[in-house]
Protein backbone atom coordinates (compact mmCIF):
# COMPACT_ATOMS: atom_id res chain seq x y z
CA UNK A 1 0.00 0.00 0.00
CA UNK A 2 1.43 3.46 -0.64
CA UNK A 3 0.82 6.26 1.23
CA UNK A 4 2.51 9.39 -1.53
CA UNK A 5 1.06 12.66 -2.21
CA UNK A 6 -1.57 10.72 -4.49
CA UNK A 7 -3.79 8.59 -1.82
CA UNK A 8 -4.11 12.39 -0.51
CA UNK A 9 -7.73 13.73 -0.42
CA UNK A 10 -6.93 16.60 -0.88
CA UNK A 11 -4.60 16.94 -3.96
CA UNK A 12 -5.15 19.34 -6.88
CA UNK A 13 -3.29 19.60 -10.15
CA UNK A 14 -0.54 21.72 -10.17
CA UNK A 15 0.23 21.17 -6.29
CA UNK A 16 3.60 19.75 -7.73
CA UNK A 17 4.53 22.72 -10.06
CA UNK A 18 8.12 23.40 -8.73
CA UNK A 19 7.76 27.35 -9.69
CA UNK A 20 5.60 27.38 -6.58
CA UNK A 21 7.29 29.77 -4.11
CA UNK A 22 5.52 28.32 -0.66
CA UNK A 23 8.55 29.54 1.59
CA UNK A 24 7.55 33.36 0.74
CA UNK A 25 3.72 32.15 1.19
CA UNK A 26 4.22 30.68 4.46
CA UNK A 27 5.98 33.69 6.10
CA UNK A 28 4.30 36.61 7.78
CA UNK A 29 4.23 39.79 6.38
CA UNK A 30 6.25 42.09 8.53
CA UNK A 31 3.60 44.69 10.56
CA UNK A 32 4.60 48.16 8.52
CA UNK A 33 6.26 50.82 10.90
CA UNK A 34 6.13 54.30 11.66
CA UNK A 35 9.18 54.81 9.35
CA UNK A 36 7.63 53.08 6.44
CA UNK A 37 4.55 55.55 7.11
CA UNK A 38 7.15 58.43 6.94
CA UNK A 39 8.54 57.41 3.74
CA UNK A 40 5.46 56.92 2.18
CA UNK A 41 4.82 59.26 -1.11
CA UNK A 42 3.14 61.97 0.11
CA UNK A 43 0.05 62.04 -2.73
CA UNK A 44 -2.80 59.77 -2.99
CA UNK A 45 -3.56 57.07 -5.78
CA UNK A 46 -5.29 58.59 -8.73
CA UNK A 47 -8.26 56.94 -10.62
CA UNK A 48 -8.85 56.99 -13.92
CA UNK A 49 -11.36 59.57 -14.87
CA UNK A 50 -15.22 58.09 -14.88
CA UNK A 51 -14.30 55.74 -11.53
CA UNK A 52 -15.45 56.14 -8.08
CA UNK A 53 -13.54 54.81 -4.68
CA UNK A 54 -15.28 52.86 -2.74
CA UNK A 55 -14.88 51.06 0.80
CA UNK A 56 -12.40 51.11 2.80
CA UNK A 57 -9.79 53.79 2.67
CA UNK A 58 -11.75 55.21 -0.31
CA UNK A 59 -11.75 58.48 1.07
CA UNK A 60 -7.90 59.02 0.86
CA UNK A 61 -8.28 58.19 -2.79
CA UNK A 62 -8.08 60.75 -5.60
CA UNK A 63 -9.79 61.13 -8.11
CA UNK A 64 -8.65 61.72 -11.94
CA UNK A 65 -6.42 64.65 -12.21
CA UNK A 66 -6.24 67.49 -14.89
CA UNK A 67 -3.23 66.38 -15.90
CA UNK A 68 -4.31 62.32 -16.09
CA UNK A 69 -7.32 63.41 -18.18
CA UNK A 70 -5.28 65.50 -20.89
CA UNK A 71 -3.17 62.47 -21.15
CA UNK A 72 -6.07 60.21 -22.81
CA UNK A 73 -6.02 60.84 -26.58
CA UNK A 74 -8.96 62.22 -28.22
CA UNK A 75 -9.41 58.60 -30.23
CA UNK A 76 -9.63 56.37 -27.00
CA UNK A 77 -12.18 58.73 -25.70
CA UNK A 78 -14.49 58.89 -28.85
CA UNK A 79 -14.10 54.86 -28.58
CA UNK A 80 -15.55 54.96 -25.01
CA UNK A 81 -18.12 56.94 -25.81
CA UNK A 82 -19.37 55.44 -29.03
CA UNK A 83 -19.33 52.19 -27.00
CA UNK A 84 -21.23 53.47 -23.70
CA UNK A 85 -23.80 54.83 -26.25
CA UNK A 86 -23.90 51.61 -27.81
CA UNK A 87 -25.08 49.92 -25.02
CA UNK A 88 -27.76 49.97 -22.57
CA UNK A 89 -27.52 51.37 -18.88
CA UNK A 90 -28.28 48.79 -16.33
CA UNK A 91 -31.20 49.15 -13.83
CA UNK A 92 -29.93 50.91 -10.57
CA UNK A 93 -30.58 48.59 -8.31
CA UNK A 94 -30.72 44.87 -8.55
CA UNK A 95 -33.34 43.34 -6.54
CA UNK A 96 -32.22 41.56 -3.05
CA UNK A 97 -32.83 38.07 -1.96
CA UNK A 98 -35.86 38.50 0.39
CA UNK A 99 -37.62 39.92 -2.60
CA UNK A 100 -36.55 37.46 -5.13
CA UNK A 101 -38.05 34.79 -2.47
CA UNK A 102 -40.84 37.23 -2.20
CA UNK A 103 -41.67 37.65 -6.07
CA UNK A 104 -40.93 33.99 -6.10
CA UNK A 105 -43.77 33.22 -3.76
CA UNK A 106 -46.52 35.47 -4.94
CA UNK A 107 -45.96 34.32 -8.32
CA UNK A 108 -46.63 30.44 -6.99
CA UNK A 109 -49.46 32.51 -5.28
CA UNK A 110 -50.51 33.95 -9.05
CA UNK A 111 -49.76 30.52 -10.48
CA UNK A 112 -52.20 28.86 -8.13
CA UNK A 113 -54.88 31.32 -8.82
CA UNK A 114 -54.99 30.30 -12.35
CA UNK A 115 -55.27 26.84 -11.79
CA UNK A 116 -58.09 27.85 -9.28
CA UNK A 117 -59.64 30.02 -11.98
CA UNK A 118 -59.42 26.73 -14.21
CA UNK A 119 -60.63 24.05 -11.83
CA UNK A 120 -63.32 26.34 -10.93
CA UNK A 121 -64.48 27.62 -13.98
CA UNK A 122 -64.88 24.10 -15.37
CA UNK A 123 -66.95 23.12 -12.70
CA UNK A 124 -69.60 25.72 -12.95
CA UNK A 125 -69.63 24.98 -16.86
CA UNK A 126 -72.95 22.67 -16.53
CA UNK A 127 -74.76 25.59 -13.96
CA UNK A 128 -73.66 28.10 -16.38
CA UNK A 129 -75.42 26.80 -19.21
CA UNK A 130 -78.59 28.49 -19.42
CA UNK A 131 -76.77 31.86 -18.56
CA UNK A 132 -74.65 32.47 -22.02
CA UNK A 133 -73.79 31.10 -25.15
CA UNK A 134 -71.18 28.50 -25.06
CA UNK A 135 -68.43 30.21 -26.74
CA UNK A 136 -69.09 33.23 -24.46
CA UNK A 137 -68.34 31.02 -21.63
CA UNK A 138 -65.06 29.79 -22.89
CA UNK A 139 -63.91 33.02 -23.45
CA UNK A 140 -64.71 34.24 -20.42
CA UNK A 141 -63.12 31.53 -18.63
CA UNK A 142 -60.06 31.47 -20.35
CA UNK A 143 -59.56 35.40 -19.83
CA UNK A 144 -60.20 34.59 -16.09
CA UNK A 145 -57.31 31.81 -15.95
CA UNK A 146 -55.00 34.65 -17.91
CA UNK A 147 -56.07 37.46 -15.69
CA UNK A 148 -53.40 36.33 -12.48
CA UNK A 149 -50.49 35.55 -15.40
CA UNK A 150 -51.16 39.02 -16.68
CA UNK A 151 -51.23 40.69 -13.47
CA UNK A 152 -48.06 39.85 -12.79
CA UNK A 153 -46.47 40.15 -15.24
CA UNK A 154 -47.80 43.64 -15.64
CA UNK A 155 -47.26 44.73 -12.32
CA UNK A 156 -43.65 43.21 -12.38
CA UNK A 157 -42.72 44.79 -15.80
CA UNK A 158 -44.49 48.57 -15.00
CA UNK A 159 -42.81 48.84 -11.61
CA UNK A 160 -39.56 47.77 -13.13
CA UNK A 161 -37.96 51.31 -12.05
CA UNK A 162 -40.21 52.09 -8.85
CA UNK A 163 -39.30 51.17 -5.23
CA UNK A 164 -40.23 47.79 -4.28
CA UNK A 165 -42.45 48.59 -1.89
CA UNK A 166 -44.75 49.57 -4.73
CA UNK A 167 -44.65 46.25 -6.81
CA UNK A 168 -46.00 44.37 -3.40
CA UNK A 169 -48.04 46.86 -3.09
CA UNK A 170 -49.62 46.09 -6.75
CA UNK A 171 -48.97 42.74 -6.10
CA UNK A 172 -51.21 42.67 -2.95
CA UNK A 173 -54.12 44.02 -4.87
CA UNK A 174 -53.71 41.63 -7.54
CA UNK A 175 -53.85 38.57 -4.84
CA UNK A 176 -56.81 40.18 -2.98
CA UNK A 177 -58.63 41.65 -6.48
CA UNK A 178 -58.13 38.22 -8.38
CA UNK A 179 -59.16 35.25 -6.20
CA UNK A 180 -60.63 32.37 -7.68
CA UNK A 181 -64.05 33.06 -6.70
CA UNK A 182 -65.60 29.63 -8.41
CA UNK A 183 -63.03 27.58 -7.21
CA UNK A 184 -63.29 29.01 -3.68
CA UNK A 185 -67.66 28.34 -3.86
CA UNK A 186 -68.02 25.53 -5.18
CA UNK A 187 -64.36 23.67 -4.88
CA UNK A 188 -62.63 20.88 -7.09
CA UNK A 189 -64.89 17.84 -5.61
CA UNK A 190 -68.38 19.93 -5.70
CA UNK A 191 -71.12 20.18 -3.48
Amino acid sequence: MTTGRDDDALTWDGDDDPTLDLGAAAEPEPEPTADAASEAPAQAPALPKGYTAVGKGSETVAAGSAADAASVDDSSADRESSADAATPAPEARSLGNGTLVALGVLGGVYALYAIGWLIGGLRLQGRAQYLVLDVMYQGSLWLAVLAPVLWFATTFLLTRRSRAWVRFVWLAVGVIVLLPWPFVMIGAIGQ
